[in-house]
């Protein structure tokens, strides 16, 4: 059965709900760090999702990957720079890295039919 990354993200979101509820502290925290990291800067936003990305693959976290390549789909990232980031992350991380290119592929196929 192959897995959804709608899904996936979606369910993520749901169950983080309480999580952000019940942790509103840390997640406000958490939430700043990221809103500050992932901002335009010296590296573009978009630089900035490419390697959140490539982090992803090479952790090997679907949930990431989602998240991420969603957001890359909706700042208009190409597929070939989908690809050339794939291609180093695949460099670095070796056969296990290549597994979960070919999910962050699907996961943009996915998104950009919505």
């Amino acid at each position: 059965m192959s897995k959804s990354f709608k899904t996936i993200t979606q369910d993520i979101g749901k169950a983080l709900t309480t999580f952000r509820k019940e942790a509103a502290a840390p997640m406000t925290g958490f939430d700043a760090m990221a809103k500050s990291a992932m901002a335009e800067g010296t590296i573009s936003a978009l630089d900035k999702e490419l390697i959140a990305t490539a982090i992803a693959v090479s952790t090997r976290c679907d949930g990431c990957i989602g998240f991420h390549v969603r957001a890359l789909v909706r700042m208009g990232a190409t597929r070939e720079q989908i690809n050339e980031m794939l291609a180093v992350t695949v460099y670095m991380g070796g056969g296990p890295s290549l597994m979960y290119a070919a999910e962050v592929l699907r996961a943009f196929d996915e998104f950009q039919q919505a």
